[in-house]
């Protein structure tokens, strides 16, 4: 399985941006995709995640209201649409699949994107 994330830039404070992940195969049908980030030095983070067995969509308080997560099953493809982005919210963001455990832990995934910049200017 490979997931291929894109979509990532620079912007400035305010802005939106959409990332997407696409997975070489229908991978994420009955399981969980999620994206994390990290930034330099710090350790990667949960962002947001969406199920299509019955979780639906979860996300990080640090994101909730400004980010959403979704998904066209048919694409075998996820998005993160960000919206009233900030500078803290810089970081490389990553796509990934799982199939059990928390959807929170980076733990749970089996698979993982390249990932895709994200940089925000004050």
């Amino acid at each position: 399985v490979q997931l291929q994330a894109c979509g990532g830039g620079l912007v400035q404070a305010g802005g939106s941006l959409r990332l997407s992940c696409a997975a070489s195969e229908r991978t994420f049908s009955g399981n969980y995709a999620g994206w994390f980030r990290q930034a330099p030095g710090k350790e990667r983070e949960f962002v947001a995640a969406i199920s299509w067995s019955g979780v639906g969509t979860v996300y990080a308080d640090s994101v909730k209201g400004r980010f959403t997560v979704s998904g066209e099953y048919a694409k075998n493809t996820v998005y993160l649409q960000m919206n009233s982005l900030k500078p803290e919210d810089t970081a490389v963001y990553y796509c990934a699949t799982g199939t059990s455990g928390s959807v929170t832990n980076v733990r749970s995934y089996d698979y993982w994107g390249q990932g895709t910049l994200v940089t925000v200017s004050s």
